[in-house]
């Protein structure tokens, strides 16, 4: 962090909340300084939502205090409402999706009482620094994902608040336009000194953070600098089990049988004039994790419900193990597993009782249901209404029931998903089993970027096209090819470096202290800015090269796709 003003804005002090006989907020304290970006960094229900509504003065807590520049959050709540913004969880959830861009920043303009001249002031910075200009006259629902977060944005900043509250502000939203919303964030703090605290599930956000909180049922495991922390999931384990982590056993998929499940040929499906997926052509071997990356709305989910036979494609051609979709439907359902993205259990049975009525649908007369519930570690909770499991354990017996009739082919869509890290690795372990042991091909989507790694292959989705399909490695380094090798640079005097690097280098990219360039000269930029950075007393720093993140890849990938300089 290095810069921020040494003066604590927020603080919280032994902060509870309850809902019923449930404690989602266990006696938490914390405290962030003026012009700080705080991460609060947990799956879901982790109590992070709870924690920014005591403080943004929408909950009450059951016990303990909150302050927002040294006003009492619990007492005085209307106080704090001029000088914090609140974006809350969800894809532009507080925008009107009926009115225009322009509607909708004027509606803001009179919720907030804002005087004309600061507000056009104001408007006119935003729009800048978001590029929504030129949509000012479109209809917020038909904005992209990252574009309503961006308009969210706007609408939560335009009486330029002192600090901002922001609730998983990059779920689902695409790499780019993650990485526009960061350069937004950092340009704020860096020019206004604005202080941010955000609640995010995914891992590598917690790297753009100048300080982090990791959160787990409640409690506050770890406050750190992500700097310190070598790896982040592995701590974030460590710290809820106590143990150190088991390494997944990543064991390359066997070469030996080649022999096609899935083959998609030219596959679109239209929703009326909304192409949700476009020419998709794909083949799958037997055993091979196929994974499925992209945003919301790139298109994942439906292609995985075409191939299942649950969605009819509108052109194109899908076979599964040579059977096609469209024509034999029937013969496809019992020979492929489901694991949908919404939760499919029925919460007021048992685990056991859930088990038994999938059976019953795949036609499985005979079963032994406790070599399943051991192997998936389900043993014990057989008796337990589903409605009382854990999220991560309900994932898991969502995944034995589409595993009950030992399908050769299965889909997950999204299948860990604001699970906490145990789970999501516990998750993979189960899938690298059925994969190389039973050789059971695995179709899984997802948006986390460390989870793809796990795969033998990526196809990288973006509004419903195909856009990259091959190994991680093979991603990374066409990504290198056409932009360029990465360069990491670290100072403490961050703010500095920042402004004399993108005077040079417009194009950087910002990881919390870190700063990103992608070049094909790196011994030419990084003499470069050892030149700026001595010349400039600004000591100490450190330039190396590093190898790609996917995130960067695919930020890459986007553009290429879209026609954007890169």
């Amino acid at each position: 962090m290095g810069e921020a003003l040494d003066i604590p804005v927020i603080e919280v002090e032994n902060l509870s909340k309850s809902y019923g006989k449930i404690q989602a907020v266990k006696e938490v304290s914390f405290k962030v300084k003026k012009g700080e970006v705080f991460g609060l960094i947990g799956p879901d229900g982790a109590g992070k939502t709870s924690i920014i509504q005591i403080l943004t003065g929408v909950l009450t807590p059951t016990s303990g205090k909150a302050f927002i520049n040294g006003i009492d959050v619990t007492k005085e709540p209307e106080r704090i409402k001029s000088i914090i913004g609140y974006m809350p969880q969800g894809l532009g959830l507080n925008l009107y999706d009926n009115l225009t861009v322009e509607e909708n920043i004027n509606f803001f303009r009179d919720l907030r009482q804002i005087p004309e001249k600061i507000f056009q002031k104001n408007k006119e910075i935003l729009l800048e620094i978001t590029n929504l200009k030129p949509f000012l006259n479109r209809q917020a629902r038909a904005l992209s994902g990252g574009m309503r977060q961006k308009l969210a944005l706007i609408c939560t900043l335009l009486h330029l608040p002192d600090i901002i509250f922001l609730d998983e502000p990059t779920t689902g939203v695409d790499p780019l336009s993650r990485q526009d919303f960061w350069k937004i964030i950092h340009n704020l703090v860096r020019e206004r000194k604005i202080t941010v605290l955000l609640t995010t599930s995914y891992m590598d956000e917690a790297e753009r953070c100048h300080r982090i909180a990791l959160i787990h049922e409640g409690k506050i495991l770890l406050e750190e600098k992500p700097e310190n922390i070598s790896n982040l999931e592995e701590i974030f384990i460590e710290k809820i089990t106590g143990e150190k982590p088991k390494i997944i056993d990543v064991v390359k998929k066997r070469d030996e049988d080649k022999s096609l499940m899935i083959v998609c040929k030219g596959v679109s499906k239209l929703f009326g004039s909304f192409k949700a997926v476009d020419k998709v052509d794909l083949e799958v071997e037997k055993g091979e994790i196929l994974g499925l990356l992209g945003p919301n709305g790139a298109g994942k989910t439906t292609l995985i419900k075409m191939m299942c036979g649950l969605l009819e494609p509108s052109e194109g051609k899908i076979s599964i193990l040579g059977y096609d979709v469209q024509k034999e439907r029937a013969k496809i359902w019992n020979i492929i597993g489901y694991m949908s993205q919404k939760f499919s259990l029925y919460k007021d049975l048992t685990v056991l009782e859930n088990m038994k009525f999938y059976a019953g649908i795949y036609g499985v007369r005979s079963y032994n249901f406790k070599e399943i519930l051991e192997r998936l570690e389900l043993l014990e909770m057989g008796d337990r209404l589903v409605k009382d499991l854990p999220f991560g354990i309900r994932q898991r017996l969502a995944l034995a029931c589409a595993l009950l009739h030992k399908p050769p082919i299965l889909f997950l869509d999204e299948p860990t998903s604001g699970v906490d890290p145990v789970a999501r690795r516990n998750f993979w372990e189960i899938i690298y089993q059925v994969s190389r042991q039973e050789g059971t091909t695995v179709i899984v989507s997802t948006h986390y970027m460390d989870e793809a790694e796990n795969c033998d292959r990526l196809g990288l989705m973006n509004r419903g096209r195909l856009i990259a399909l091959g190994t991680p490695e093979e991603i990374k380094k066409e990504s290198e090819k056409f932009s360029g090798s990465l360069l990491q640079i670290k100072t403490p005097h961050f703010y500095k470096a920042f402004e004399l690097i993108s005077q040079e280098f417009p194009e950087i990219s910002i990881y919390g202290n870190k700063i990103f360039i992608r070049t094909f000269e790196i011994e030419n930029v990084k003499e470069k800015i050892k030149n700026f950075f001595e010349s400039q007393k600004l000591l100490p720093f450190e330039i190396q090269q590093i190898s790609i993140p996917l995130q960067e890849a695919f930020v890459d990938f986007i553009k290429r796709a879209e026609g954007l300089n890169v």
